[in-house]
């Protein structure tokens, strides 16, 4: 078998699971809001990913309920007002006026946390560090994000191109992606990227975050889990639950599982 039939092998399974990846609801961002914002000492913004809908996090979002964190969410529309399409330096401004008008609304709320799911990362990323964030944000948590870029979207250029800025943000070292990672991280938020060497949408190392090291940033590995599987697999909840606990301050449960630390360099 030739390296040509061996590339076109691949491809073709990359495209099989990225038409799994993207599940067209049109109605995926009607949820019910379950959330009692007057009292909210930890609330957690969960942020999507491209294409995608709210309901990619329903697991997570039973889960981190169940743990009594304050849970909540965004409608990013985009294309059909429903799947996340928008350019991401757009996105985060919608979250910044969204959250602004939240702290307003119920000033006792507690310091935030953002658990971004692929592309939703870049979003949290970008509000965090260019938009003032660190002003509302203790914790932000990138689940398969592409901090360095991704070369699968130069795959979702063909199919998605001409309907989304954002695919073309996420090529790796784009414009964006070079401009995002200019200058350091407010030291004041804990930024970690848990990644997957099994991630075939953003694979390694996309997705590993590279800095001045100030103690802040964390690359974490899981081990076999694909890009799907991070909103859902308990092993992933049991590195986010523990990284939660380390943003705030609050002691780590002791049945958490003890992941991979990958240095910044």
């Amino acid at each position: 078998m030739n390296a040509l039939t061996l590339q076109y092998r691949k491809l073709k399974r990359t495209f099989s699971y990225l038409r799994g990846y993207f599940d067209f609801d049109r109605h995926g961002n009607n949820i019910v809001r379950r959330t009692d914002f007057t009292s909210c000492p930890r609330p957690v913004l969960l942020l999507y990913g491209f294409m995608s809908t709210r309901r990619t996090f329903e697991v997570l979002e039973t889960r981190l309920r169940r743990d009594h964190y304050c849970v909540w969410s965004i409608n990013l529309g985009g294309l059909f007002d429903a799947f996340n399409s928008l350019s991401i330096d757009v996105l985060a401004e919608k979250v910044r006026d969204k959250v602004e008008r939240l702290y307003s609304r119920f000033p006792s709320m507690g310091p935030m946390s953002i658990i971004g799911h692929s592309m939703g990362g870049l979003i949290g990323r970008y509000y965090v560090k260019r938009l003032g964030g660190d002003r509302r944000v203790k914790n932000l948590i990138t689940l398969g994000t592409p901090h360095n870029g991704s070369p699968t979207a130069y795959l979702g250029i063909l199919t998605h191109g001409l309907i989304s800025r954002s695919v073309w943000q996420m090529t790796p070292m784009s414009p964006f992606i070079r401009r995002l990672k200019m200058g350091a991280f407010p030291r004041s938020v804990r930024f970690s990227s848990i990644f997957s060497k099994s991630d075939r949408v953003n694979p390694f190392p996309s997705c590993i975050l590279e800095g001045d090291g100030a103690g802040n940033l964390y690359n974490i590995e899981v081990t076999g889990i694909s890009h799907r599987e991070f909103v859902t697999r308990r092993v992933v909840y049991q590195v986010i639950r523990k990284e939660l606990a380390l943003g705030y301050g609050d002691p780590v449960p002791s049945e958490e599982a003890r992941p991979k630390l990958v240095p910044i360099k």
